[in-house]
């Protein structure tokens, strides 16, 4: 079981996402079936996107709660007039019922997602 950095009793994975944007701070490029163990021990079930060199979403929400991983290239989300631009390791926490917008970079993107 994970606990909160915080030392908080309750484990990770029954907390509530909050919209965050974390950025990744290891010093070499994460490794995917590494990311995928992580947001799988979070709780969240997993598969791999790739979105083509500037792809767009237009405004959308979603029944459940998300993490985005970028594993490849890099994807700006927009949320409420903020952006979160996402490069490789960078990842996204979406709350469910978050009205959101998304374009892939000139390279494309290809990212984790984790919902529960």
């Amino acid at each position: 079981m994970r606990w909160g950095i915080d030392g908080s009793s309750i484990p990770v994975y029954l907390r509530g996402v909050q919209l965050e944007r974390i950025a990744w701070v290891g010093g070499h490029a994460p490794r995917e079936d590494d990311l995928r163990r992580r947001l799988e021990d979070e709780g969240f079930s997993v598969w791999v996107w790739t979105d083509p060199p500037d792809a767009a979403y237009v405004a959308h929400a979603h029944d459940h709660d998300e993490s985005l991983w970028v594993v490849r290239g890099a994807i700006t989300f927009g949320v409420d007039g903020a952006t979160y631009r996402l490069e490789v390791g960078d990842r996204l926490m979406l709350p469910r019922a978050t009205v959101h917008t998304a374009e892939a970079g000139p390279s494309g993107a290809t990212y984790l997602i984790g919902e529960r």
